[in-house]
């Protein structure tokens, strides 16, 4: 299982990012994908999941209504839309997967929100 994210930046309040993450290794169609985040300083969060059709979502309520999920099968990949960022979204973002009760994880990409 390989999970490769990628996308992060530094960013002024306000504005946007897509991160992506690439999957390899395992049947990406058939699983949840997760975003999580960690803040400096913190313990890891969720932030997002899809499930495998990709027409169902939940999110985490800081995030609700200005953050995206989405994924495309035929690529392998899962994307996280990120507007109206804030401070508080400075965070490590990093994709995950469960299978057969085993957590994967990306490398993660750094998200930098400050003016």
């Amino acid at each position: 299982v390989q999970l490769v994210e990628s996308g992060g930046g530094l960013v002024q309040p306000g504005g946007s990012l897509r991160l992506s993450c690439a999957a390899s290794g395992f049947p990406f169609s058939s699983y949840h994908m997760k975003w999580y985040r960690q803040p400096p300083g913190k313990q890891r969060e969720f932030v997002a999941l899809i499930i495998p059709t990709g027409d169902g979502t939940h999110y985490a309520d800081s995030v609700k209504g200005r953050f995206t999920i989405s994924r495309d099968n035929a690529k392998n990949t899962v994307y996280l839309q990120m507007n109206s960022l804030k401070p508080e979204d400075t965070a490590v973002y990093y994709c995950a997967v469960l299978i057969s009760s085993q957590d994967y994880w990306g490398q993660g990409t750094q998200v930098t929100v400050s003016a």
